[in-house]
């Protein structure tokens, strides 16, 4: 793993502003490598998901309070990082009645006001189909509005149980239909 002192810059300024990183979070074997070339996804609404996917390596339980500082150090970390794509994305909170799409919305927000001409990508979580919250986060306006399906139909119940694929599918498709942004999704492979 890649020890050099782009990494080190990139903790240092995570640890200054206490932001996550799925990166570390997740436990990602490519971080040192990412981190060397200035490229980092940030998690938002902490650290502890209230899923537990079999794919995943946050740690499950109850999240606790939302962070409203987040969005600002959020910002500021992109800022001194002078990046010039940003990646949100966060734990999936369950336990909030939107998601958590409002502290997506105002991270957005936050970094257009620091970093004006960053391109801005999300990948959300499918905030339980909630329309609303979808509506909260296009508002935003990102560049990019993610929601990765991860696998296929079979393995839901083994890799995502806690997830429907025609669910995602929906929030992929609304928001294809009710923003001008660019959707996406992401696909695992090899899982069985």
């Amino acid at each position: 793993i890649p020890k050099g002192s782009a990494q080190k810059k990139i903790r240092d300024i995570l640890g200054d502003t206490s932001i996550h990183t799925v990166c570390e979070e997740a436990l990602c074997p490519n971080r040192g490598e990412c981190f060397e070339k200035h490229t980092v996804t940030f998690l938002i609404l902490g650290n502890t998901c209230t899923r537990n996917c079999d794919f995943c390596s946050i740690k499950a339980g109850d999240p606790g309070l939302v962070d409203t500082a987040e969005p600002f150090n959020v910002a500021t970390a992109v800022q001194k990082l002078n990046l010039e794509h940003v990646v949100l994305t966060s734990v999936t909170r369950d336990d909030l009645p939107d998601g958590g799409a409002e502290q997506f919305a105002q991270a957005i927000e936050a970094i257009r006001d620091k970093v004006p001409g960053a391109t801005i990508e999300v990948l959300v979580p499918d905030f339980q189909g909630n329309t609303s919250a979808i509506d909260t986060v296009l508002a935003a306006f990102p560049h990019v509005f993610n929601h990765n399906v991860e696998t296929v139909p079979r393995l839901y119940p083994t890799i995502r149980p806690q997830a429907d694929l025609q669910q995602s599918l929906d929030v992929l498709r609304y928001a294809k239909n009710h923003s001008k942004c660019l959707i996406k999704s992401g696909f695992m492979v090899g899982l069985g």
